[in-house]
């Protein structure tokens, strides 16, 4: 079951990134990368890892490193059927999708149809089309290996354990560079103070995500659809050591944590190497570090994210996809300074309220309702 043969998508983001450094002491081939449009740290990848199948999502881009690598041998393809192409190589056996946002989705039901494992860092692909997504696996008869270090350490807990066993999911949060203020005292938040994480280095998206916690929303819904719970099931808890990465309860009342320290190497290797366990680069846990382990509610009223999501999860259907665009795009406005940071949990919970239950969806539901989520909130914000 382990990985033999990897492509990557996003594989110049921190995650791709990582999971590149880890291929080599687990003696995994890089068959295929992509990127939006780093060429120049892409082709570093490219010609260290000599990947048959190269693709830049920027088409301007990608003839610049097509040129770049034309004595490589390497196929270097763009745009969006480029990165569908990509997840599809067919000398792989797992994709790693670590890149951001709904356009992780269309590529990992390519590949699911292509009878390959998926590695999956790309939260929204299970959040948007939760459903969609899980059906297509058991149908073609693959796994889905979670690489967020909260779903990763659920997915250990779980391990020789039946689902129906497990009465809670404890989703833990860091609780992000703002646990602990007031609404009033996040009006002025600017984008560089939201993108410091305590705990985390993680790309400006997600860095985002945290601090607003809807985050741990997406992960509540993701959470749901990889273990098969419903959200009475899963309790979101503030860990601010981000120590232990999530905890399960049983129906015996025993409660079993995965623990380390913040290091995303841990998980992406454990979904690399699985069911495996290889040693690891990361730092050993001391006594000194678990010592003062603390956990709190969080504040669903200041960061209402954790709300809107939740409501959207209990709704089901697109009503979670409709969020999760609303999000999007308020996260991109609010970095480029033209909305502030409280206005992405109002603009989050004001599409999850209007969201409706759809019943059961295809692809193109999904991204009918991704697109009009994008236009209701332009329409809100009058753009």
């Amino acid at each position: 079951m382990a990985v033999k043969k990897l492509s990557i998508l996003g594989s110049t983001g921190s995650i791709g990134r990582q999971a590149l450094s880890l291929t080599e002491d687990l003696g995994i081939e890089v068959t295929a990368i992509s990127c939006n449009s780093n060429i120049e740290l892409l082709e570093e990848q490219a010609l260290r890892h000599n990947p048959g199948v190269v693709c830049v999502v920027d088409e301007d881009a990608a003839l610049t490193l097509k040129e770049r690598l034309k004595t490589t041998g390497t196929r270097v393809l763009s745009g969006k059927e480029g990165l569908l192409e990509t997840a599809m190589e067919e000398e792989s056996d797992t994709l790693l999708n670590a890149i951001v946002g709904i356009a992780g989705l269309e590529p990992t039901l390519r590949a699911i149809e292509s009878k390959k494992n998926i590695a999956l860092a790309n939260k929204e692909t299970l959040v948007a089309a939760g459903a969609l997504v899980m059906g297509e696996a058991r149908k073609h008869g693959v796994r889905i290996f979670p690489v967020d270090s909260e779903h990763s350490a659920i997915f250990q807990c779980l391990e020789g354990a039946h689902l129906k066993q497990f009465r809670r999911i404890f989703l833990t949060a860091s609780g992000g560079p703002f646990f602990g203020r007031t609404l009033s005292e996040l009006r002025d938040v600017t984008p560089q103070q939201a993108l410091n994480h305590p705990n985390w280095r993680m790309g400006n998206k997600i860095s985002v995500d945290s601090a607003t916690l809807m985050n741990k929303g997406l992960e509540f819904i993701e959470a749901m659809w990889l273990f098969d719970a419903v959200p009475e099931q899963i309790e979101i808890v503030v860990h601010r050591q981000s120590i232990i990465h999530s905890m399960v309860e049983f129906c015996d009342y025993s409660v079993i944590a995965q623990l380390s320290l913040p290091d995303m190497r841990i998980p992406i290797q454990y979904a690399l190497s699985y069911p495996g366990r290889a040693s690891s680069a990361a730092r050993p846990l001391s006594v000194e570090a678990i010592s003062k382990l603390t956990f709190e509610r969080p504040d669903t009223e200041v960061f209402c994210c954790l709300e809107a999501c939740v409501e959207a999860a209990k709704k089901g259907g697109l009503a979670p996809a409709m969020v999760n665009a609303a999000n999007e795009i308020a996260v991109r406005l609010f970095l480029e300074g033209k909305i502030s940071f409280i206005k992405i949990g109002e603009i989050a919970k004001k599409i999850s309220s209007e969201a409706v239950d759809s019943g059961e969806y295809t692809l193109e539901d999904v991204l009918l309702a991704d697109g009009e989520a994008r236009r209701k909130v332009e329409s809100i914000l009058g753009m």
